[in-house]
């Protein structure tokens, strides 16, 4: 026996309580290793039997419940501590403890930490938890439905999120049932909507939060259209041979979830020092799963959409913010013919938190306008200039090691994870909506760009993305860049050609089976070889045709130097024997024009 089991074993109700808090505090600090498995159980049992049994006659009062469900909890951390929580009853009593110490906010945390511990570590506690003998998915929803803090969202997301992680059932019952007449996607908006203020508020454990309920939505979103009759949103959707991948499905059940999702998106402030971190990439991975479809248009283009472009039909286009922290228009200097100065983040995220709004089944007119295509280019510029500073190789190894150094989990594939996502939204933008191509267009290679130096040595987005598409360290990251420009030239090789010439696009066309140059461009209204002011441009490099100097004509007598030097050069090589009499040019022109005369 193990002296934690023995101290423990050894407090009664009589012991002073001083005691009992150093021996709890000695479990809550002792080392996994430190406690055998047959201790640790035995510990869990004693735990549990005197949470359920507390009073005076036990060693535990109502004051001592919170450190001695932070002790469970610490034990449920071992995998074999887990595994004793993970039987149908234990899950059924930590679930009976959350409700019987509702009114100490530590301990019933704590209770629930216990269960999020064990679903964790143990993947089958994920469907006896869901079973109809602990039933922990009716609770838990009905806890999430009223949860009202940071900490209760957190931690009963993260259950949430545990549970539907394979695509079970449950995901169904959630989506389709209502709870006090909404729905598990009006619950979820308003937890977002609630969230955003706690962030901005800077409260507590509100940015974590927000990313466990993130990833929590996106295990609806990802599974659910799979799971029932639900529209194809793409043709290979409806061939049957083909795999089925994220945005191939969708069910209008979920509908209401974009401008939610999209207020997120746009009002999450800026992270320092890296600007693509959590929660703000789990809402770009939510916003993937979600089609461009007809009824949900609006709340993605907005007045940027062509069916609500302004009177002279100048498309907005996105441009790189004036330093590191801008991430919206309202941050940026004036951009002549583009849409007025936006309130700033915390003015949009009030004014779509009013206490005035309410859920329904389908989405509501935006609050405000929102420029998703803005907020996107204005992210990846601002990522772009983190990883890669200046005119850096991108495969250079300070550009891995500042990605391993902001990644939560140092993985050496962290630059792939973190920016893939985002290209792939912004080629979806691209895909889907003529305008949104035409401003990525003039952001990357305005028709004013500066042709006459090399294209790919440039330090501003468009010399990233060509260095990209060489990049050999990178290759999820490439593939991203090389889609997002291909879909930004209309999915049109020849156009990608013309505007970023051949060789800096080839090894991308070749991997998409284009083995060779297209052909150019007739169209008159395809990007041309020549600028707008009507410069050739060298159709390989993408950049101008330098213009051959013109020289001044010889004269009479430069000429005649000129021929006395070629006439000395030819008769040496003839006397020589290099140059037969018959094969000298200077004697065939000066025998012809004997002849002649």
């Amino acid at each position: 026996m193990s002296s934690f089991l023995a101290d423990y074993s050894a407090l009664s109700s009589s012991s002073p309580r001083s005691d009992l808090t150093q021996v709890l505090q000695n479990i809550i600090n002792a080392p996994l290793p430190f406690i055998s498995q047959s201790d640790r159980e035995e510990l869990l049992k004693l735990l549990i039997n005197d949470l359920k049994n507390y009073g005076p006659k036990s060693r535990l009062t109502n004051k001592d419940a919170a450190q001695a469900m932070l002790a469970l909890k610490t034990l449920g951390k071992d995998p074999k501590g887990s595994l004793y929580l993970s039987s149908p009853g234990n899950l059924s009593t930590l679930l009976s403890f959350s409700s019987t110490f509702k009114d100490d906010p530590e301990a019933s945390g704590e209770a629930l930490r216990a269960v999020a511990n064990a679903l964790l570590l143990i993947v089958k506690a994920r469907v006896t938890f869901v079973s109809r003998e602990v039933g922990g998915s009716t609770i838990i929803a009905t806890m999430f439905e009223k949860a009202a803090t940071p900490d209760q969202i957190f931690i009963l997301s993260r259950i949430l999120f545990l549970c539907t992680a394979e695509g079970t059932p449950l995901i169904r019952t959630l989506v389709e049932e209502k709870h006090h007449g909404r729905t598990i996607v009006d619950i979820i908006a308003a937890k977002l909507d609630m969230m955003i203020t706690a962030i901005l508020s800077g409260t507590k454990l509100a940015r974590e939060a927000m990313t466990d309920l993130l990833k929590f939505t996106f295990n609806l979103l990802h599974h659910y259209p799979k799971m029932t009759e639900s529209e194809p949103q793409t043709t290979e959707a409806r061939d049957e041979k083909e795999a089925k991948v994220i945005g191939d499905f969708w069910n209008s059940r979920l509908d209401s979830i974009l401008p939610p999702l999209l207020r997120t998106f746009a009002s999450l402030p800026p992270t320092f020092p890296c600007p693509m971190a959590a929660p703000l990439t789990h809402v770009i991975h939510a916003l993937i799963t979600i089609p461009i479809s007809p009824n949900l248009r609006p709340y993605w283009f907005g007045n940027s959409s062509p069916n609500h472009s302004n009177s002279n039909n100048t498309p907005k286009s996105p441009k790189s913010p004036s330093s590191p922290t801008s991430f919206s228009r309202s941050d940026s200097p004036s951009r002549g013919n583009q849409s007025p100065v936006r309130p700033s983040t915390l003015d949009r995220a009030l004014s779509v938190l009013s206490p005035h709004r309410r859920s329904s089944s389908r989405p509501e007119s935006p609050a405000v306008n929102i420029d998703v295509l803005q907020r996107a280019t204005d992210l990846l510029d601002v990522s772009f200039s983190h990883f890669f500073p200046d005119n850096v190789d991108v495969d250079d190894p300070s550009v891995k090691e500042r990605a391993k150094r902001d990644s939560p989990d140092n993985s050496p594939d962290a630059l792939d994870d973190l920016l893939s996502p985002l290209l792939v939204f912004i080629s979806r933008l691209c895909i889907a909506d003529e305008q949104s191509r035409i401003r990525v267009r003039q952001w990357i290679v305005p028709d004013d760009l500066d042709r006459t130096s090399s294209l790919e040595s440039r330090s501003d987005i468009l010399g990233r993305c060509l260095r990209l598409l060489g990049s050999v360290y990178h290759p999820r990251l490439k593939d991203s860049v090389g889609e997002m420009l291909f879909a930004m030239a209309d999915s049109n090789a020849t156009t990608l050609c013309a505007l970023f010439g051949y060789g800096n696009v080839a090894g991308y066309l070749f991997n998409k089976g284009i083995m060779s140059a297209p052909p150019p461009n007739t169209s008159t209204t395809n990007p041309s070889l020549t600028t707008p002011g009507g410069v050739q441009i060298n159709p390989i490099t993408g950049t101008t045709e330098k213009p051959k100097p013109n020289e001044p004509e010889m004269t009479e007598e430069e000429k005649e130097r000129e021929m006395e030097k070629l006439f000395v050069l030819f008769d040496r090589l003839e006397k020589s024997g290099n140059l037969s009499r018959d094969q000298n040019p200077i004697r065939k022109a000066i025998q012809e024009s004997k002849l002649n005369t």
